[in-house]
């Protein structure tokens, strides 16, 4: 697919330009350098077969350094790094106009591949670059801490600051509120195992309502109730 017929480098950029976030371009596309970062990749979802939202993952690490938290906050994750943390960093979270009046939790269900990606990938920590008046949303949904002050992100016109939700102290608490944040392992693997493969595509069900249904079962009867 040649780099200007990609849906989601056009819905991102219908998406910024509504918001006056980029400029004009003719190609009415946003890619940069981190969209064929080894560490990179991006999701789309998909409703009645419609592209509604999109967000982009890099998996960040001392061995791939690679995301946009680290071009505004490298002092911050440097040092973390170091000691061995990785993280699970989303950038480009854009919706359909139409589709995020249609779908008011259209904003949960594209921000779960982030949390099935944590899991996955066993990530210490998501982050979050995000504007300063859309914090309280990612304290009070994922419980995620300030990590820095407001920074600027290159080629934005607004500015940002660094959250962070650490897995191990606030995933559960987030699942426990939010079920339908929860994944299967299988659906897991299908959606990761190759997602940072040049040109892979695989199509695939959420899988929110079986994971919660296990859930409760294993919460009834243990761990027989998976087999």
């Amino acid at each position: 697919m040649d780099v200007t017929d990609n849906p989601i480098y056009r819905l991102r950029y219908e998406a910024y330009r509504r918001e006056e976030s980029v400029p004009f371009n003719d190609a009415g596309i946003v890619v940069d350098d981190l969209d064929t970062a080894p560490n990179g990749m991006s999701f789309g979802v998909h409703i009645d077969g419609e592209l509604v939202s999109s967000i982009r993952l890099h998996h960040v690490s001392a061995k791939h350094p690679f995301g946009p938290s680290m071009k505004s906050c490298p002092d911050v994750l440097e040092p973390l790094l170091a000691r061995g943390e990785t993280f699970i960093d989303p950038s480009r979270f854009t919706a359909d106009y139409e589709a995020s009046l249609a779908y008011p939790a259209l904003p949960f269900l594209t921000l779960r591949i982030a949390v099935m990606a944590s899991l996955f990938f066993k990530a210490d920590a998501c982050l979050a670059l995000v504007r300063p008046e859309h914090t309280a949303f990612y304290r009070r949904v994922f419980g995620s801490e300030e990590m820095s002050d407001v920074r600027i992100y290159p080629g934005l016109a607004f500015p940002v600051a660094l959250y962070g939700a650490y897995v191990n102290t606030k995933l559960p608490a987030t699942l426990r509120r939010y079920p339908f944040f929860m994944s299967t392992e299988e659906e897991r693997e299908k959606l990761f195992a190759r997602a940072m493969d040049e040109h892979f595509e695989a199509p695939q069900r959420a899988s929110s309502r079986l994971a919660y249904e296990r859930a409760l079962l294993e919460s009834q009867f243990g761990g027989q109730a998976a087999e």
